[in-house]
C-alpha cells in the first residue's frame, strides 16, 4: 500500500469514525443502556482521533510491508470494532463485561456472548497493533 494513500486513507476513516461517534452521540437516549450509548459515544470519536493521530505518524511506523499491511488493517478493524460492540452492548443493555457501565442489567444470554467475544476480539487486536507501531517507532528501526 503506497504510504501517501494510507495515510489519507487512516486519515479520512478517523474523520469518518469521529463522525460516527458524535452521531452516535445523539442517538444516545434511545439505547437500552445509556451509560453505554455515552461509552459508545466516547468510542467512535476517541477512536476516530487516534485514527487521525495515527495518520500523522504512519511515515515514522518502520515495519515491512506486510507488517505494516496487516496491523493497518488490523487497527481499522479494532477501531471501528471498538465503536460496533459497544453500540451493540448499549442496544442490547447487556452489563455482564462492564458492570460499571451497566449496573444490574443483563442480556439475553447470546447478546451477553457476542458482546463479551466482540470486547476480546477488539481489546486484543488494539493492544497488540499498539504494541507493533510502538516497536516500528523504535530509535534502531530502519525503513
Amino acid at each position: 500500500m503506497e504510504i501517501e494513500r494510507s495515510n489519507r486513507q487512516l486519515a479520512w476513516h478517523g474523520t469518518c469514525l469521529f463522525l460516527i461517534g458524535l452521531l452516535t452521540g445523539l442517538a444516545e437516549q434511545h439505547f437500552a443502556n445509556l451509560r453505554m450509548g455515552l461509552a459508545a459515544h466516547l468510542e467512535g470519536v476517541m477512536n476516530g482521533i487516534f485514527l487521525i493521530a495515527l495518520a500523522a505518524i504512519w511515515n515514522e511506523v518502520r515495519l515491512g510491508r506486510r507488517s505494516k499491511a496487516l496491523v493497518y488493517w488490523a487497527v481499522l478493524g479494532g477501531t471501528y470494532g471498538n465503536w460496533l460492540v459497544t453500540t451493540l452492548a448499549a442496544v442490547f443493555g447487556t452489563g455482564a463485561l462492564s458492570p460499571v457501565l451497566a449496573p444490574g442489567r443483563h442480556g439475553q444470554s447470546w447478546q451477553e456472548i457476542l458482546v463479551t467475544v466482540g470486547f476480546q476480539i477488539v481489546a486484543v487486536t488494539i493492544i497488540s497493533s499498539s504494541a507493533i507501531i510502538l516497536w516500528g517507532l523504535r530509535a534502531k528501526a530502519t525503513s
